[in-house]
């Protein structure tokens, strides 16, 4: 794949390096002890040295104040490069108390006053991802969040750059989606209305009529959401950032970095563990995945790029990998059962396989053997020993999130990516390597085997020391599945023969035929 090519903007005396555009700027963030947002806030103080605070907007969590999750955030491996070299750094984080689901955000009339004065750049990543979220909650967050968030910058007296994180999918019904704000579903104003005055239960009944053609409220409230932003944002310096479907790290700061079971990172953990082997999708399709560190490259640079081309407009820029780099869930599927064969997590209940099917009753028949079956054998088990019977309890949660990715599974879209690509090419090539978004560099191999290892390094707190173990536990297993295979083979065989007059028939004619052949060959 060709890399992004193309001058820069203006003459090289003119040209403005990423990071000191940043330079004494006070940047806002929401979202930013989210996934995306952990990212974006490490990335900005480890290559952008000079700016100068960095506001996050945090509420305070199961009994935690806001200071307390501050200093777990900045704990986490995500920021150990700073905490090593340049520890001062992050100091410059900033938490604002506030909640996006509350007027104003929740944020201090005084806070509100500093933020209006100081801020020059807003990422707005805050919203709520999960698929199968109420819809109520969902119109407060990623709706009203944004609106509540756009008045706010109305009021910021120096700001630059709004920066808003939609999604690739929140025009799921096309085909082929532009760089583009299209017509929203239904009118933002009416479901506002609708979920502010009619009583909860009311709301939910009537949700799949209002979501229509889309398949969950995320994708719906995101559309809906990007109209709010054009009619609301008057002159500010708006872009939209549209990631497709965001996994862990390729290589900023840490290689697989990944602090989530969202999307395909559970199920592929469950995979790897044994315990799920069968999803529907069509595996000719293509996977449109990319890594964090790209998307949040993508966005620093879209902010970089929306003060100095002010009077452009909302720029949109799609950030997916179908287009330049594109892979197919078959490969991904594969790929991952060969790091995980090659890396196994510890604890494996059995050897990892299985395969992504089409066929929805085969898909239906090989859950019920492979995954209903043995959880109800397990928990039985269990409950005989004593023990926690949650197998089933397990499954039951696969089988949800599987069900949810099935439209992004079993389907394939083109995502146009013609901004992104003036973007690239618009850099100097120093800025392209620090900020590297340009997707056509990403090598899938290496990617996927970073992630596999990346998911049993954060997400299940794997060491590399217990590799040679587990390692040793899954050649015990193979041999088990082998031989469990031959013996399911033997006895479906059995069975078969020991019922069909025509099964019976054929064999014998098939050791006639092999004896026949035999004789020959001895007389020649």
């Amino acid at each position: 794949m060709a890399s992004c090519l193309g001058g820069h903007f203006g003459s090289s005396q003119d040209y403005v390096p990423v990071a000191e555009f940043y330079a004494d700027k006070s940047v806002f963030v929401t979202g930013g002890t989210g996934f995306m947002g952990k990212v974006l806030v490490e990335k900005l103080l480890r290559s952008c040295p000079k700016i100068k605070k960095i506001y996050l907007l945090m509420r305070p969590k199961r009994g935690q104040d806001v200071a307390s999750r501050l200093s777990e955030l900045t704990q986490s491996p995500l920021f150990e490069t700073l905490r090593k070299d340049r520890p001062q750094e992050l100091n410059k984080i900033v938490p604002i108390v506030g909640d996006i689901t509350e007027p104003e955000l929740g944020i201090s009339p005084a806070d509100q006053s500093m933020l209006c004065q100081k801020v020059s750049v807003v990422f707005h990543s805050a919203a709520t991802v999960k698929f199968d979220e109420k819809l109520k909650l969902s119109v407060t967050i990623n709706m009203l969040g944004t609106q509540q968030l756009v008045q706010l910058c109305h009021r910021m007296l120096g700001l630059e750059a709004l920066v808003h994180v939609s999604t690739a999918y929140c025009n799921c019904e096309r085909e082929r989606v532009e760089e583009t704000v299209y017509a929203p579903p239904a009118h933002p104003e009416h479901v506002v209305t609708l979920v502010q005055t009619l009583p909860d239960d009311l709301v939910d009944r009537i949700t799949p009529d209002l979501v229509g053609d889309r398949p969950n409220t995320y994708t719906f409230t995101k559309a809906l959401a990007e109209d709010m932003l054009i009619k609301e944002c008057g002159n500010l310096p708006v872009a939209i950032v549209r990631p497709s479907i965001v996994l862990s790290s390729v290589r900023e700061p840490v290689k697989g970095w990944v602090d989530n079971w969202n999307g395909p990172n559970g199920i592929i953990a469950a995979v790897g563990k044994g315990i799920f082997r069968t999803m529907l999708g069509t595996g000719t399709r293509v996977a449109d995945l990319v890594p964090v560190d790209t998307v949040i490259n993508l966005m620093i640079v879209c902010a970089w790029r929306t003060h100095l081309r002010r009077g452009d407009g909302v720029i949109v820029y799609n950030c997916c990998t179908g287009q330049r780099n594109p892979i197919t869930w078959q490969r991904f599927v594969k790929t991952s059962f060969k790091y995980m064969r090659k890396h196994p997590f510890s604890e494996v209940v059995w050897y990892p396989g299985g395969n992504i099917t089409s066929n929805r009753p085969l898909h239906n028949t090989l859950a019920l053997l492979q995954h209903r079956a043995p959880a109800l054998v397990v928990d039985f088990f269990a409950k005989l020993s004593g023990g926690k019977p949650m197998m089933v309890r397990v499954q039951n949660k696969l089988e949800k999130a599987s069900s949810c990715l099935e439209y992004f599974t079993t389907r394939q879209w083109a995502f146009a990516d013609g901004n992104v690509q003036a973007l690239c090419g618009a850099l100097s090539p120093e800025d392209r390597a620090t900020f590297d978004f340009d997707v056509s560099n990403i090598d899938w191999d290496a990617y996927i085997e970073s992630y596999v290892l990346g998911i049993r390094r954060f997400l299940f707190k794997e060491s590399p020391d217990t590799l040679p173990r587990s390692r040793n536990t899954l050649r015990r297993l193979h041999i088990v599945h082998i031989l469990t295979q031959v013996a399911a083979v033997f006895f479906l065989w059995r069975f078969l023969f020991s019922r069909s007059n025509a099964l019976r028939n054929l064999w014998r004619r098939i050791v006639d035929i092999l004896t026949r052949a035999a004789r020959l060959l001895a007389v020649a």
